[in-house]
């Protein structure tokens, strides 16, 4: 049975009004990459300013005050992957004001798990990704004790 070597691939788009990002999620997602959970594919912010205009930075160009947080992850970073056709395709829903982070994450836990399941002879025929916010509505209805 092949072994795979690279886990599924999600793409997540984090909206912020008033652009206001100021990295206060990037902690987080260095200790997701620190500890091996996932590995940034691509990140790119997309910004729609009051007049209208849009913009975009990828991660190689978030400027001194983003950049320290990323320091420590040692090349653990891609990029390239999102392009001038996502900007115009994430831009086109986005008011003045406001701006996306779009940030491809492969589950790198994923990949011993999905080794082991075809160690045993399986396989994972398909996979989906349910909304955290439905996931809840759920589970609030669930007697789970």
């Amino acid at each position: 049975m092949d072994t795979v070597d690279v886990g599924p691939v999600d793409v997540l788009m984090l909206r912020f009004p008033g652009n206001r990002f100021k990295g206060e999620i990037v902690p987080a997602m260095r200790d997701l990459v620190v500890n091996g959970l996932v590995r940034i594919v691509d990140l790119m912010f997309v910004y729609r300013d009051d007049e209208g205009v849009v913009g975009s930075v990828e991660l190689a160009g978030l400027g001194p005050d983003l950049e320290p947080a990323f320091a420590d992850l040692d090349g653990q970073l891609g990029g390239g992957l999102l392009d001038a056709e996502d900007v115009e395709e994430v831009a086109a829903a986005l008011p003045p004001g406001n701006s996306v982070a779009v940030l491809v994450v492969e589950n790198t836990w994923a990949i011993p798990f999905v080794n082991a399941v075809r160690g045993a002879g399986g396989d994972v025929v398909d996979q989906a990704r349910i909304p955290a916010e439905t996931a809840a509505r759920a589970l609030r209805g669930l007697d789970l004790g």
